[in-house]
């Protein structure tokens, strides 16, 4: 599994991030855009990282169309996390094959035009009344949904 963020502005959330992805075996994370790396905030990325910022690969890539072409070349599924009129309950959705989670930024999402790119758009279910989650904490449940239901895929085919 793979994880591309494009844009996000927190190193905070950078951080958490990494964290997350080391906890799931994540294999690289992609920082695209302006998302901050832990080359030029390393200090502010560790504070939520701690020390995951050195165990996950991770790339700095300016453009994020870029990535989701090469790891769909590579047949990896582009999966966009964002809520929008074509999204899959993530409850429902079950990857076929390799996959790479992109999340946008922290108040836009997704560009329309990154999630024309996509394979699939997953969303989290919402049942109170705010409309989101903190980006760091649905990408943390999005890899957790994906990794069950990629574990549960391989049980089946022992």
């Amino acid at each position: 599994m793979y994880v591309i963020l494009d844009n996000i502005r927190s190193c905070h959330n950078v951080g958490s991030i990494f964290r997350t992805a080391d906890a799931f075996g994540v294999q690289k994370l992609y920082l695209c855009g302006y998302t901050p790396t832990p080359d030029n905030n390393y200090g502010k990325i560790a504070k939520t990282a701690l020390g995951a910022q050195s165990s996950v690969p991770w790339e700095f890539r300016s453009a994020t169309w870029r990535v989701l072409a090469e790891l769909r070349e590579r047949h990896i599924m582009i999966l966009g996390l964002e809520q929008h009129g074509t999204s899959i309950n993530l409850d429902d959705f079950k990857p076929q094959k390799n996959c790479a989670v992109l999340v946008g930024n922290e108040t836009r999402g997704i560009s329309r035009s990154l999630l024309k790119r996509c394979d699939a758009i997953i969303e989290i279910p919402m049942r109170g009344t705010k409309e989101s989650l903190n980006v760091s904490v649905a990408t943390g449940i999005a890899l957790y949904a994906l990794s069950r239901s990629a574990k549960s895929k391989n049980q089946k085919h022992s």
